[in-house]
């Protein structure tokens, strides 16, 4: 059977998972409201957080699908696919157009010689307008370099949402049958007879868990037959190789994984019997065999220090407390997260290192809804020494959309985080500002975002590259409203607090000396009473009988505790609760 391998490819929320899933219901390999979204986290967020592998048969054609992440935290899992695959969708909201994603994965597939399909997706949003997207894409690929075969890239308009596609804007269509004929004609085969007759060679480009089977990597067949049971050789980057064997194959089948005794060069599989197997690495049947070229992963760009929860409600109501069985479910992790790093060498806290706030607040969302409990430190930077010695650190590209009203006050606001703006372009009473500066500016600022444009705003960011230190930054504004005493909060006594600042929770809620209860407007920490209550008394007086109206607090996350907390804070993490505390607790007054 002939196999294509193709990757979707987009912008966060551009549409690539719910194109995927209307392709493999058209196709009948998935059933009404089955999603490759299968994640919980997934579902509730609307967002792909891990790369995942599905087939479909068209007109007597494997097409394996991987449909990819879209967020930048996770675009080192993207740069791992396209190595592993002959044509990638480019999905570009008609409305948006290109965003910063948009502009990454496009740049890592024309570099690898790749040539896309556009597909220009939500055609029927009320301000959706595909020609003016596909010119902007247009101008994207001659901005990047693409070569003269590149740009003559073929053009697919769908609706996602509705299974439709449509290679004229002006065709009637009831179906994505348009867009599935552009692959078959577009997208090479994956498979030759040179490549079949050569001995085995293939290479992962992605790792999955199984309680049973142990590590598996999901690899592509690049040479050769993969057989169940086949004795083999792995070579690692510098060519040292190390014997293994392969226990058991699976191959796709919609959504399912299927086990097959043996695959065919040009397939993805997945891989299970060798346990120390590593991305990049090149499995093959011959010692003396040429490895594939190597798989890098991108360097981590932010860390903080995860421990045992040590707050005075420590272990109330976590399953998994203490320091050995976090530092098991971390081992865990690090079999299949590969964009993370762990440093277990300190004896009081395990430093994790990610691709970003998303990616590691992630992971501990996971851990919480597992049963652990744990307290993180405030997330830092990760500072590299380039090769002549100079101090260098993350940059990131940032566009934005916004009214017009607010560009003042954003570009003030990025300015003094030394956020530097490269572009600006104005479209029907929106403006979308193009913005470069260290990860560090942008710390914590997406939750002030929101409050400066209402709530109307688009932020997206991409990390750039590694540059020369930008310097000291002005620090942040607020400080922290922070509990004097323990009890049971008070909705008087919060009544009189919201004056002072933002509060992050509501009456009722129990509170212990040296929890962080709010921020102030003022850049100090205040300390102060929540419990306190009104004096009673039985006399009648003017304003005694006053209506206590509460704002609804500003209630944690942990992607808002991330952002929100101060260098001298922990984040405490429990699977029903998310609070910030000092780390001194005990304070003399």
């Amino acid at each position: 059977m002939e196999i294509r391998n193709i990757a979707i490819i987009a912008h966060v929320d551009h549409g690539k998972t719910t194109l995927t899933d209307a392709l493999l219901r058209q196709t009948g390999v998935a059933k009404e409201g089955v999603s490759m979204d299968s994640d919980s986290l997934e579902q509730e967020r609307g967002i792909t957080i891990y790369s995942k592998n599905a087939s479909i048969p068209y007109k007597g054609t494997k097409i394996n699908i991987v449909d990819t992440p879209g967020h930048a935290d996770f675009g080192s899992e993207v740069e791992r696919v396209l190595r592993s695959i002959d044509c990638v969708l480019l999905v570009v909201d008609a409305q948006e157009g290109p965003m910063p994603q948009t502009r990454f994965v496009l740049k890592k597939s024309l570099e690898l010689g790749l040539k896309p399909i556009v597909v220009i997706n939500k055609i029927d949003k009320p301000a959706a307008d595909p020609a003016r997207c596909e010119e902007q894409v247009l101008e994207l690929f001659m901005e990047l370099g693409a070569s003269d075969e590149q740009i003559n890239f073929p053009v697919v308009y769908t609706i996602g949402r509705q299974g439709i596609a449509k290679k004229d804007l002006a065709d009637d269509s009831t179906d994505l049958t348009p867009l599935l004929d552009t692959v078959l004609s577009h997208v090479p085969p994956a498979s030759s007879i040179e490549h079949a007759g050569k001995p085995l060679r293939l290479q992962p480009f992605n790792l999955a868990y199984d309680t049973f089977l142990g590590r598996l990597a999901v690899a592509r067949v690049y040479d050769g037959r993969a057989l169940a049971g086949q004795s083999v050789f792995v070579k690692n980057a510098a060519g040292a190789a190390r014997s293994g064997k392969i226990i058991t194959l699976f191959s796709f089948k919609g959504l399912e994984r299927v086990e097959s005794g043996q695959a065919q060069a040009g397939d993805i599989v997945l891989v299970a019997g060798l346990p120390d197997i590593n991305i990049g690495e090149t499995v093959c049947a011959e010692e003396s065999a040429e490895p594939l070229p190597a798989i890098a992963v991108d360097e981590p760009t932010i860390s903080l220090n995860l421990m045992p929860n040590a707050s005075p409600f420590a272990g109330r109501e976590g399953k998994f407390v203490t320091g050995r069985q976090l530092r098991l479910r971390l081992e865990r992790e690090l079999e299949v997260n590969v964009g993370l790093k762990v440093d277990f060498s300190s004896a009081d806290a395990m430093r994790l290192s990610g691709r970003g706030e998303l990616h590691i607040a992630i992971l501990l969302e996971h851990m919480r809804r597992e049963g652990y409990e744990m307290q993180v430190s405030q997330p830092q930077v990760v500072f590299l020494t380039a090769a002549g010695g100079e101090l260098v650190e993350p940059f990131e590209e940032v566009i934005i959309d916004i009214p017009t009203e607010f560009q003042g006050a954003i570009i003030e606001r990025l300015g003094k985080r030394k956020v530097i703006m490269k572009d600006m372009k104005v479209h029907n009473g929106s403006v979308r500002l193009l913005f470069e500066g260290p990860t560090r500016g942008l710390l914590g600022y997406r939750s002030a975002f929101v409050l400066d444009t209402k709530g109307e705003g688009i932020f997206s960011s991409r990390f750039v590259e590694f540059r020369p230190h930008a310097g000291e930054l002005q620090k942040r504004a607020t400080g922290s409203m922070v509990s004097m005493i323990a009890g049971k909060v008070l909705g008087y006594a919060l009544w009189n607090l919201q004056e002072r600042g933002v509060l992050y929770l509501g009456p009722g809620s129990e509170v212990y000396e040296g929890q962080v209860i709010g921020d102030t407007a003022k850049g100090e920490d205040m300390y102060v009473n929540p419990t306190k209550g009104k004096q009673l008394t039985n006399m009648r007086a003017s304003g005694s009988d006053e209506a206590i109206n509460l704002v609804p607090p500003y209630e944690l996350s942990i992607e808002r505790g991330l952002e929100s907390m101060n260098e001298d804070e922990y984040l405490e993490i429990t699977p029903s609760s998310v609070r910030l505390r000092k780390k001194e607790i005990a304070r003399k007054f």
